[in-house]
């Protein structure tokens, strides 16, 4: 979600740690992906998760969209042209607010498909609801899962329509996931 919806105090600690977790690790220059947890209220903490050279992963980086004098570019353009020293590097965020959901999965299984694409996509504010699951695959819930079934991405005046819309537009998909059959081993015992 950008702009943030954490208050003041919460982002000046998030950024001091940054500061200070990339300081450690020897990071001076380019993109840092950087991942927090925050405790309830700057007073009890906040934790670095990841910390790595390089920009967001997977497809979230659509969310982000800015403004050259030529027009709208994404974020790996965006890096290229502050690699390569040219014009636009400096390129301001667009103003409205925007986020991206990466949709969890709900349990484990075989994933059989989705319903509700048309009512989720037709919610305001959502611009694109990428299901990027295969069908018939095996997929793993958290902790032990690493992927996800797809992404909402939304835009509106606030950060908070914007995160409205992305739970709204969740809510109205319908993920079908059977579970695997239990396989026991034949030297297996009762």
């Amino acid at each position: 979600m950008t702009p943030s919806r954490l208050s003041a105090e919460q982002i000046t600690a998030i950024e001091n740690s940054l500061r200070a977790s990339a300081a450690a690790l020897g990071l001076s220059h380019g993109p840092v992906h950087a991942e927090f947890r925050i405790g309830d209220g700057v007073e009890n903490g906040v934790w670095p998760i990841e910390i790595a050279p390089r920009p967001i992963g997977g497809l979230c980086a659509r969310a982000l969209r800015l403004e050259t004098p030529t027009g709208s570019i994404g974020l790996e353009e965006l890096l290229l042209r502050h690699t390569l020293e040219m014009s636009g590097a400096d390129a301001p965020r667009e103003t409205q607010a925007s986020g991206v959901m990466m949709i969890p999965v709900p349990e484990s299984g075989i994933f059989s498909g989705v319903t509700g694409l048309e009512n989720g996509a037709a919610t305001p504010g959502v611009t694109e609801i990428l299901i990027t699951a295969r069908v018939h695959d095996y997929i793993a819930a958290w902790p032990e899962g690493s992927s996800y079934l797809g992404f909402i991405f939304a835009v509106g005046e606030n950060p908070e329509f914007v995160e409205n819309a992305l739970r709204l537009a969740h809510g109205k998909l319908n993920f079908h996931i059977t579970p695997r059959l239990a396989v026991r081993h034949p030297s297996a015992r009762s």
